[in-house]
């Protein structure tokens, strides 16, 4: 079991409602389909939410299939988030 809790190093999505400069979620969700991730977390909103700094680390991970996922829990140094496939994709992803 990993011990490593991965940070969200960036995150590029304008319309989430947790991004003011960083993610401001005390902690992201990674979701997704087979073979792609995004952050699950993901709010479309005008909304301020969130914490006052930028702090947020992925509390858990459901694409079993990534590299970085041991136990549900992401092992990557860090991870980013931004637009790809959908709004706001985990582009940290990596079919093992």
């Amino acid at each position: 079991m990993t011990e490593h809790i991965a940070e969200v190093s960036a995150c590029s999505v304008g319309s989430c409602g947790f991004n003011h400069d960083g993610c401001t979620a005390f902690g992201i969700t990674i979701g997704g389909t087979q073979d792609h991730a995004s952050c699950a977390t993901f709010i479309d909103t005008n909304a301020m939410g969130g914490l006052p700094k930028v702090l947020a680390h992925v509390g858990a991970c459901q694409r079993s299939e990534c590299v970085h996922n041991n136990n549900l829990m992401c092992e990557a140094h860090d991870v980013r988030v931004g637009p790809g496939r959908e709004a706001a994709d985990c582009l940290t992803y990596e079919h093992a």
